[in-house]
């Protein structure tokens, strides 16, 4: 019998692994583009570890190849990255109360993963613990991401731009999202989201309509919440 630890991570990355496939091919092009823009193979693993986000880490290095300046590429990465701070405020609650002195470094394994199957099951399930489950999760998509960066690094030439395989990713999150609309009310807000999104992030700059959807869609379930009871723990 495993750790009760060890259990926990194991099933964080069991949950997550149906997404691995999705990840791949983006982190194919994210390593790729890295090269693109004139960078060496140490600078394509170093920004994939400590980035750790594949839309910033291709806005990036497409700025950097263009010869933007050092605070034009910082700001835009941070402004593509901006709903990670809505994932931190959600998923807060969830993690800190069991993090301990881990606290200080749980905010880098959240990526959109990771949140997704800790928000939608681990924190429902009685037989594991959240912050291990959360930890596995990502230990998983880590090692995907490294992995496909760096041979999309070497065989850079390889994966063409115009693939623009970073499609796979919002594929692989519809198919999670659709099991876990049981009541009208995440239906309802589903839709607010992706209704707002396809209107406002051809709109506004720097995806700063995603951010504008994400919260017209948090908005809109916080109004509809009587109608969402809480999953049964061990769901």
């Amino acid at each position: 019998m495993h750790h009760p630890t060890v259990r926990s991570m194991l099933a964080g990355a069991r949950a997550v692994s149906p997404i691995i496939l999705g990840i791949i091919p983006f982190g194919l092009v994210a390593g790729a583009s890295v090269i693109a823009a004139g960078f060496g193979l140490a600078e394509a693993i170093a920004m994939s570890l400590l980035v750790n986000a594949g839309a910033s880490q291709i806005a990036a290095a497409a700025l950097f190849s263009e010869g933007a300046p050092l605070l034009v590429v910082i700001g835009t990465a941070l402004v593509i990255n901006a709903r990670m701070f809505i994932y931190a405020t959600s998923i807060a609650p969830v993690i800190v109360p069991h993090a301990g002195r881990w606290r200080w470094i749980l905010g880098h394994p959240l990526v959109d993963q990771s949140y997704a199957v800790t928000m939608l099951h681990g924190r429902y399930r009685d037989d594991v613990r959240v912050v291990p489950y959360y930890v596995g999760s990502w230990l998983v998509l880590a090692l995907t991401w490294q992995l496909s960066n760096i041979a999309g690094a070497l065989g850079g030439a390889l994966v063409p731009a115009s693939w623009s395989l970073d499609f796979a990713v919002p594929l692989v999150f519809l198919a999670m999202l659709m099991p876990a609309l049981k009541f009208r009310a995440d239906v309802e807000a589903a839709v607010a989201t992706g209704v707002a999104a396809a209107v406002l992030v051809p709109l506004l700059p720097m995806q700063t309509g995603l951010i504008v959807a994400i919260v017209i869609g948090m908005a809109w379930g916080a109004l509809r919440h009587h109608e969402h009871p809480e999953p049964e723990v061990g769901a």
